[in-house]
């Protein structure tokens, strides 16, 4: 599905601020796979986001979506197969517009009829039926702006509206990192369902090592723009928190150096 193939990448060159943010990056997605992705800051967990979702161009090497290389698509045409969450709740949504807009935006933008098409009875319907799985009343209040939305609220609807035509692949971004625990866990719910549903390849930055060794069926561990660990299958069953922060400093000879990581359940 997705091949990140010996991809580099460094910001500020020449300067006192050069940073190596992936460093000959290789990584073979599966067709259905839901990868965590664990590391410290400044790992290149979000540079790697960055990459994929055509943010920035590599220095070196390629990526290829399935099967065709996307390496110099720009941003704005790979959102047609590229979904993304943030963990700002506030990114993601127009606001001022209302949830029936958002979602009007999002699915003219992602679909294959153009951004400047109209939006039907049908499609509205489709909206209110997407909007009741989400359990927020969500359906009843689509002349809202969403700046009048809460957090979680907010969030679960950017869950949604990335969702709306379903995407090639899903990056989230620790989208729950930014709330409080009771909407967290009600949007990791929601995502394990949708991308069920909908049978998505997904990758999700986490800060939560539980989830980290519990959600979807492989544990990627990130390190100074490369990946140290790689886990799945019979490696990744049963494994603990402690099984992994084990595995960490054993091949990186030191501790995972990251207070949000070390003080989440």
């Amino acid at each position: 599905m997705l091949i990140i193939d010996d991809v580099s990448k460094t910001f500020n060159p020449g300067t006192v601020n050069e940073k190596k943010a992936l460093d000959h990056f290789s990584l073979t997605v599966e067709d259905g796979d839901f990868i965590t992705i664990v590391g410290s800051n400044g790992a290149g967990k979000s540079t790697l986001f960055n990459a994929a979702a055509g943010m920035f161009y590599p220095d070196s090497g390629k990526i290829m979506l399935d099967g065709r290389n996307i390496t110099f698509v720009p941003d704005y045409q790979r959102a047609k197969y590229i979904g993304r969450l943030f963990q700002d709740p506030l990114k993601g949504t127009a606001p001022h517009m209302t949830i029936e807009e958002n979602l009007a935006l999002a699915y003219l933008r992602a679909g294959t009829s153009g951004i400047f098409s109209r939006i039907s009875r049908k499609d509205r319907e489709k909206f209110r039926e997407q909007l009741k799985k989400l359990d927020m009343g969500l359906e009843d209040r689509m002349d809202v702006p969403v700046g009048m939305l809460s957090g979680g609220q907010r969030q679960a609807l950017t869950l949604l509206m990335a969702v709306i035509v379903p995407p090639k692949i899903l990056l989230l971004d620790e989208h729950t990192a930014a709330l409080d625990p009771a909407a967290a866990e009600k949007i990791m719910k929601l995502t394990e369902q949708i991308v069920g549903e909908n049978r998505i390849t997904c990758l999700m930055v986490t800060h939560n090592l539980h989830q980290a060794v519990s959600v979807g069926n492989r544990t990627l561990m990130m390190a100074d723009g490369h990946i140290v660990l790689d886990l799945k299958g019979e490696e990744r069953k049963g494994l603990t928190i402690e099984d992994l922060l084990m595995m960490f400093r054993r091949g990186e000879g030191k501790d995972l150096d990251n207070d949000r990581i070390l003080l989440s359940d």
